[in-house]
Order: structure tokens, then C-alpha cells, then sequence
């Protein structure tokens, strides 16, 4: 951090993200308070002096720290900043792109030289295949990332990894395993290996010709693969465990690691173990807790379970039961098709039918359930006034409008709210404001004539009265004249 200090990188408050997202990232590990690099980092970094050599230099890190300091200030103008850095990046991608994969291996061997090929003690060649004699070890590129392999491929099958925490190169290790162990009662090798989906431990290996698999465990989020121990690693393997017996049906209750991350079963009935728990050392109160919770409808569903009805408030205005709701972010109320986040501000547990009714209306209407409505914009709508992350403002649909100093969340009133918004541009009309307008619309569309559209009126049905009749005369004397021929 010092040295990163005097070159002028970064600033001291992103010192420890930026080393977080390094170790993350698996670039480093930190040993004894000392950030050791890995095989992926080392790759990474020789990669990018090769190819990108400017953007990877103190100086260029330090200028662009200037420029970006000038740009929040607003001396210097942030697309000019933007346009000189994408013009030359661009130039360097294009070049990189083209390059074969022989040609980027060929120049990471070089500049890796020192460190993945280290000096014989015999003084012979470093790159010289120690199982064949005649082929070169080089870098090479395979499924669970990069190894050293010799160029006599397939003949000469000898692979090591590139450098490993101990700094020295395992010969006939396969790339992208790590052995940690044996098990002692078996005697197999316990190995942590890279996987598709991610690491996962292995015990032994499959035999050829048999299509019995090893036994595998994949590797929890909480446990980091550097720090992974063979005592860990059997315990993962030995899953699942039984942790407690159900106390009404007295069957056993299993912890075990599935496809979506840790979780407590019982019969068909299962439940997810949250972050603060571990599938390792879950006690039975614990698993107890979460397989009752999940049996009487709590806990969302996963297999099985239904559906926590929730605490009734009572009716809407326009039907159907609004009842408080337990959340997976937080609690909510909901409303046939409409669920609501019920602010932190309210308990659940004290919210009205009132309070209800507000975060409703406000959901429904296209704004979020947080804030205290206001009442109806003139074009429609739902005002609503919010705490947001740089002070309180109003909203409407998708406009927002910050209060000023002299107005506060607890005193503004709607007025004051449609000014503010209306500021914003104008608010288009919503379908339930048009319909409530056209009518008085027809009423005054002669306003300067009034009577006389009062008399057009009555004047349309005294002609439209003699026009339906007058074909019902004339078929009437159709008929009386047949009947006179009729006779004659």
C-alpha cells in the first residue's frame, strides 16, 4: 500500500478493495501478511506487459488519476478523456487479436522464462523434458487452465504445474490438481481439483475400463480453496451427515451440499442453509428449526411446502384479501397480483389497512411501494415523497424531483409536489385522467355559444322523428292499394 501510495495509484480508501478483488480473483494469496503471487496472476501480469505494456505502467496509472481529478472538477472535458484512451486501446486490441495462440504462449515462455523454467543445478538446459530428454517444456493451454507439457505431445506425456506454493515444480502432477492428502482409513489420495461448475474434492481416481466414478464433493462458498485442509476435505467427503432426529416422526435429519449450495433434509422436506450457518458444523437445535419452519409453510419452497398465507389486514375497496407477507428481501404486503415492500421506516407488525391501501395504490400505479403518497397528479398518477440516498424528493412514474432546502418530507403538500414535478416537463396524461376529462370537454366546446348548442340538440330528433315514420305511411299504403286490387 505504500509503495502504491508513492507512485501516485489509486487512493487510500480503494487500497483494500483493490487488494480484496486481487486475492478474489485468486491472482495472490496472502501468507504471513504477504501477498504471494499465483500461476493465474503471473500469467496475467506477463500477458499484459506483453501486449499491453501501456496500460499496464505506473506512469500511465498515475496520468489517468490526474485526468480524472481535472474531469471532476470540470476543467477538462470527460468524452475528450474517453476518446484519447479508446483511439489507442482500440489500435492494441485489434493487434492482440490477430495473434495465433503459439505466438502469445511463445512470449509468455520468455518472460516467464525465470520463473516457471528455474536453473538446473547441473547447469543443463531448464527446458530441456527431464522424461524424453529430446523435448522442449513449454507453456500449454489445456481444460483446467495452463500447465507446463512437453513438445513431443502425445509421445511424451510428462506435465507439471507451473510454480506451486512451495515454489517448486511438481513433476508428473496433472494440471489444475492440488493434492492435499490421504485418507487414513483408506489410503486413497484426497485431491482438490477444477472443475466446469468449479472446485470440487476427489478421492482417489477412476480406475480404467470401470465406470464406477470417484467420490466427489464440490467445494462450499465459504470455505476458499487456498485455504482448504485435508481434515475439511474428508469431512465434505463423508457428506451427508446426520445431524437430529425429527421429533414427531423420529426419522433422521441430513445435512448435505446439492446443486444450489448447502441444505438440511428431512424425508422430502428440504431446507436451505443460510450464510451464517455451516453444513459442516450445523447443530440439531439449528436443523431442527429449519425443517419445522419448512414444514409448516415458512422459508419459501424449494421441493415442497406451501405458501406462508400471511397476516390479513382485511378487504380492498375493489375486492380481495391484502395481507402482510415474510418476504425473501424483506416483508411486503400483497394483493392478488400485487405485492408491495413495506418500508423500513413501518413494523409490519403495526401496519394498518390504512398504510396498506397507500402502498398499494402507489405499486399498482407504476411507482414503488416506498414513500408516503401525496394524492393524484391532474394528468394521473400517484405522488408519492421518498428518503433517497442524497436527500428526500417526490416522484411520479418515472420523474423525480428533488426537494429544495425550504421544503421538508413531512410538511410538503400535493401542490407543492405538482410544482416540482411539472418543472420537470410536462407529465403526460394517464388513461383514467383522459376519461375523467372528455367529458366536460363535449360541455365546453362551445363555451362562447352555449344556447345555441342546446338548440341544435332538439332540433336533430324533430327530423329524425318524421323520417322514421314516413317509410312506415308509405308501406302502409302499399299494403291497402293490394288489397283493393286483391278485390277488384
Amino acid at each position: 500500500m505504500k509503495r502504491m501510495e508513492e507512485l501516485g495509484i489509486g487512493r487510500p480508501s480503494t487500497y483494500a478493495s483493490t487488494l480484496g478483488v486481487l486475492r478474489d480473483r485468486d491472482y495472490v494469496r496472502l501468507d504471513k501478511k504477504r501477498l504471494m503471487p499465483e500461476d493465474k496472476g503471473r500469467l496475467v501480469v506477463a500477458f499484459l506487459e506483453s501486449f499491453f505494456s501501456r496500460y499496464v505502467e505506473f506512469d500511465f496509472t498515475a496520468s489517468l488519476e490526474e485526468k480524472l481529478d481535472l474531469v471532476s472538477n470540470n476543467e477538462l472535458n470527460w468524452k475528450e478523456v474517453l476518446r484519447e484512451f479508446w483511439k489507442d486501446f482500440s489500435l492494441a486490441v485489434n493487434e492482440t487479436k490477430e495473434l495465433r495462440t503459439t505466438q502469445v504462449l511463445d512470449s509468455l515462455n520468455e518472460l516467464l522464462g525465470p520463473d516457471i523454467f528455474p536453473a538446473r543445478e547441473d547447469g543443463g538446459d531448464p527446458r530441456s523434458c527431464p522424461s524424453c530428454s529430446n523435448g522442449q517444456l513449454s507453456l500449454k493451454v489445456g481444460k483446467f487452465g495452463a500447465f507446463i507439457g512437453c513438445s513431443n505431445y502425445p509421445e511424451c506425456r510428462f506435465t507439471r504445474t507451473l510454480t506451486p506454493p512451495n515454489g517448486d515444480a511438481q513433476h508428473g502432477t496433472q494440471p489444475g490438481v492440488k493434492v492435499l492428502g490421504q485418507d487414513p482409513d483408506t489410503g486413497a489420495e484426497i485431491s482438490l481439483r477444477d472443475g466446469r461448475f468449479g472446485a470440487y474434492i476427489q478421492e482417489g481416481e477412476q480406475e480404467e475400463g470401470s465406470s464406477d466414478k470417484p467420490k466427489r464433493a464440490s467445494l462450499p462458498k465459504n470455505i476458499r480453496a487456498d485455504e482448504l485442509t485435508l481434515q475439511q476435505a474428508l469431512a465434505l467427503l463423508s457428506l451427508p451427515r446426520e445431524v437430529a432426529k425429527h421429533p414427531t416422526s423420529g426419522e433422521p435429519i441430513l445435512a448435505n451440499i446439492g446443486r444450489y449450495g448447502p441444505y438440511v433434509q428431512h424425508g422430502k422436506v428440504y431446507a436451505n442453509i443460510g450464510r451464517d450457518d455451516d453444513v459442516l458444523t450445523i447443530g440439531a437445535n439449528r436443523a431442527i428449526d429449519l425443517i419445522v419452519q419448512k414444514e409448516s409453510g415458512g422459508g419459501g419452497s424449494r421441493f415442497s411446502g406451501a405458501s406462508d398465507p400471511g397476516r390479513s389486514l382485511g378487504d380492498h375497496p375493489d375486492g380481495g384479501n391484502i395481507s402482510v407477507k415474510a418476504g425473501r428481501f424483506g416483508p411486503y404486503v400483497n394483493w392478488g397480483k400485487v405485492n408491495a415492500t413495506i418500508p423500513r421506516a413501518i413494523d409490519p407488525t403495526a401496519l394498518t389497512l390504512e398504510q396498506a391501501l397507500e402502498l398499494i395504490a402507489s405499486k399498482a400505479s407504476g411507482g414503488s411501494a416506498s414513500g408516503r403518497v401525496l394524492g393524484e397528479h391532474p394528468n394521473g398518477g400517484a405522488i408519492t415523497v421518498r428518503a433517497g440516498r442524497f436527500g428526500p424528493y417526490v416522484n411520479l412514474g418515472k420523474i423525480n424531483a428533488t426537494l429544495p432546502n425550504n421544503l421538508t418530507a413531512d410538511l410538503i403538500t400535493l401542490e407543492e409536489a405538482i410544482s416540482l414535478i411539472d418543472a420537470k416537463g410536462p407529465v403526460k396524461k394517464t388513461k383514467s385522467a383522459s376519461k375523467k376529462t372528455s367529458q366536460p370537454k363535449k360541455k365546453t366546446d362551445a363555451a362562447g355559444d352555449e344556447v345555441a348548442a342546446d338548440k341544435k340538440k332538439p332540433a336533430k330528433t324533430q327530423t329524425k322523428a318524421p323520417i322514421k315514420k314516413a317509410p312506415a305511411k308509405k308501406t302502409a299504403t302499399k299494403k291497402t292499394s293490394a288489397k283493393k286490387a286483391s278485390g277488384k
